[in-house]
């Protein structure tokens, strides 16, 4: 059974920084895409971050430039450095794990459980 948990999200002033990390367990994740989706209170679920076994990272274009994805393959977890944060930033963020294409499109089988990310003006 896969798991995926999250920490690091919390309260931050706007121009912060928070790091978001996410542990996979339950199966192999070679070839498989990690990354990161969000959901705002009465918003739509928003791509944020994905990244390839390979390193390959893709970013939507509201974080480009702000927020850096990684991952450590041997341990299997993904992280997601967020920096100048924003308060259009605030939502719960999701570790998402699945084929290139389904993590982009937030339509991937496996998530986590959600970690809150609030910044304050």
């Amino acid at each position: 059974q896969v798991q995926l948990v999250e920490s690091g999200g919390g309260l931050v002033q706007a121009g912060g920084s928070l790091r978001l990390s996410c542990a996979a367990s339950g199966r192999t994740f070679s070839s498989y895409a990690m990354g990161w989706i969000r959901q705002a209170p009465g918003k739509e679920r928003e791509f944020v971050a994905a990244i390839r076994w390979s390193g390959v990272t893709y970013y939507a274009d509201s974080v480009k430039g702000r927020v850096t994805i990684s991952r450590d393959n041997a341990k299997n977890t993904v992280l997601l450095q967020m920096n100048s944060l924003k308060p259009e930033d605030s939502a719960v963020y999701y570790c998402v794990v699945g084929s290139w294409s389904t993590v982009v499109a937030g339509t991937c089988e496996y998530w986590g459980q959600g970690t809150q990310v609030t910044v304050s003006s």
